[in-house]
Protein backbone atom coordinates (compact mmCIF):
# COMPACT_ATOMS: atom_id res chain seq x y z
CA UNK A 1 0.00 0.00 0.00
CA UNK A 2 1.68 2.79 -1.38
CA UNK A 3 1.62 6.45 0.53
CA UNK A 4 1.46 9.34 -1.46
CA UNK A 5 1.72 11.86 1.29
CA UNK A 6 0.17 12.26 4.22
CA UNK A 7 -0.87 15.72 5.92
CA UNK A 8 -2.85 16.88 8.49
CA UNK A 9 -4.33 13.38 9.70
CA UNK A 10 -5.02 12.48 6.14
CA UNK A 11 -3.41 9.67 4.45
CA UNK A 12 -3.15 9.62 0.80
CA UNK A 13 -2.17 6.28 -1.17
CA UNK A 14 -3.25 3.67 -3.34
CA UNK A 15 -2.79 -0.40 -3.20
CA UNK A 16 -0.34 -1.84 -5.46
CA UNK A 17 -2.88 -4.05 -7.49
CA UNK A 18 -5.28 -0.30 -8.59
CA UNK A 19 -6.77 -0.62 -11.79
CA UNK A 20 -7.89 2.35 -14.34
CA UNK A 21 -9.31 5.01 -13.97
CA UNK A 22 -6.59 7.00 -11.75
CA UNK A 23 -7.64 7.52 -8.68
CA UNK A 24 -6.53 8.09 -5.10
CA UNK A 25 -7.60 6.74 -1.33
CA UNK A 26 -7.55 8.67 1.82
CA UNK A 27 -8.21 7.85 5.33
CA UNK A 28 -8.30 9.68 8.03
CA UNK A 29 -9.63 8.26 11.16
CA UNK A 30 -12.42 5.60 11.44
CA UNK A 31 -13.19 7.01 7.58
CA UNK A 32 -12.06 6.32 4.05
CA UNK A 33 -12.81 8.40 0.90
CA UNK A 34 -11.84 7.59 -3.22
CA UNK A 35 -11.40 10.66 -5.71
CA UNK A 36 -10.79 10.29 -8.93
CA UNK A 37 -8.07 12.37 -10.44
CA UNK A 38 -7.50 12.08 -14.17
CA UNK A 39 -9.09 15.00 -15.54
CA UNK A 40 -10.91 16.65 -12.71
CA UNK A 41 -10.66 15.41 -9.09
CA UNK A 42 -14.63 14.29 -7.78
CA UNK A 43 -15.31 12.04 -4.85
CA UNK A 44 -16.36 8.74 -6.01
CA UNK A 45 -17.40 7.15 -2.28
CA UNK A 46 -17.04 7.61 0.79
CA UNK A 47 -17.45 5.95 4.47
CA UNK A 48 -17.55 7.07 7.71
CA UNK A 49 -16.11 10.09 6.70
CA UNK A 50 -17.92 13.87 7.53
CA UNK A 51 -18.83 16.86 4.95
CA UNK A 52 -15.84 19.01 6.36
CA UNK A 53 -13.12 15.92 6.36
CA UNK A 54 -14.78 15.14 2.86
CA UNK A 55 -13.94 18.84 1.57
CA UNK A 56 -10.53 19.24 3.51
CA UNK A 57 -9.43 16.21 1.85
CA UNK A 58 -10.20 17.08 -2.04
CA UNK A 59 -8.60 20.71 -0.94
CA UNK A 60 -5.70 18.68 0.14
CA UNK A 61 -6.31 16.41 -2.95
CA UNK A 62 -5.80 19.57 -5.60
CA UNK A 63 -3.23 20.62 -3.52
CA UNK A 64 -1.16 17.85 -4.48
CA UNK A 65 -2.96 16.56 -7.72
CA UNK A 66 0.90 16.78 -9.44
CA UNK A 67 2.32 15.11 -6.88
CA UNK A 68 -0.21 11.93 -7.07
CA UNK A 69 -0.43 11.58 -10.70
CA UNK A 70 3.68 11.68 -10.91
CA UNK A 71 3.49 8.42 -7.69
CA UNK A 72 0.79 6.96 -9.66
CA UNK A 73 2.79 6.86 -12.90
CA UNK A 74 6.27 5.47 -11.37
CA UNK A 75 4.39 2.80 -9.64
CA UNK A 76 2.44 1.56 -12.11
CA UNK A 77 4.45 1.54 -14.95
Amino acid sequence: MPTVFEQDGYKFFFYSNEHLPIHIHVRRGGGEAVFSIEDSIELRESKNMKMSELKKALKLAKENHKLILEKWNEHHS
